[in-house]
């Protein structure tokens, strides 16, 4: 039974690289509950985290987006329709799944060097950068761009997460 405007989010956590410690995922789940709340998301809602290594998210990468090296983080958001879907049938006591999120911790690790801060904080800006393209942000235009990347810095820094 869903409760009115509040949101109840899952996560779930699969680590491929067994090097994601616990504190780094309990930071993913507060960047993504608050993002949410941040968001005025309701009802009861499930996302997927992914950790893998460059390997891996290149051939992703390559197989769904065309690129073949590797990137920081790939999402899928499982509301989108595509040519020939059948759309799911949401009852009040079903979740919204929102999608999986995948991250790379070999690129967040050089991220995270690169940019002068901890792996902590990159996982944490890199999951929520999955999240909300799950929500329907984009950086195609520089306007979309300006948008998605000032919510980013926004939800960081109410976080005390800034670079």
């Amino acid at each position: 039974m869903r409760k009115e405007g509040v949101v109840m989010l899952a996560i779930y956590f699969e680590d491929e690289t067994a090097k994601v410690t616990e504190d780094s995922m309990k930071l993913v789940q507060q960047v993504l509950e608050h993002a949410a709340e941040m968001e005025n998301l309701t009802g009861n809602l499930e996302v997927s985290v992914t950790f893998m290594n460059d390997k891996e998210i290149q051939a992703i990468n390559a197989e769904y987006r065309g690129k073949d090296k590797p990137t920081d983080v790939i999402s899928f958001a499982l509301e989108e329709m595509t040519e020939g879907e059948v759309p799911i049938v949401q009852t009040d006591d079903m979740p919204v799944l929102l999608g999986d999120i995948v991250i790379s911790i070999e690129t967040a690790k050089r991220q995270a060097s690169e940019y002068g801060h901890d792996e902590r904080r990159e996982i944490g800006f890199l999951a929520l950068h999955g999240f909300l393209h799950l929500l329907g942000y984009d950086h195609l235009t520089e306007q979309d761009e300006e948008k998605m990347f000032g919510r980013q810095r926004e939800i960081l820094s109410s976080l005390g997460l800034e670079r």
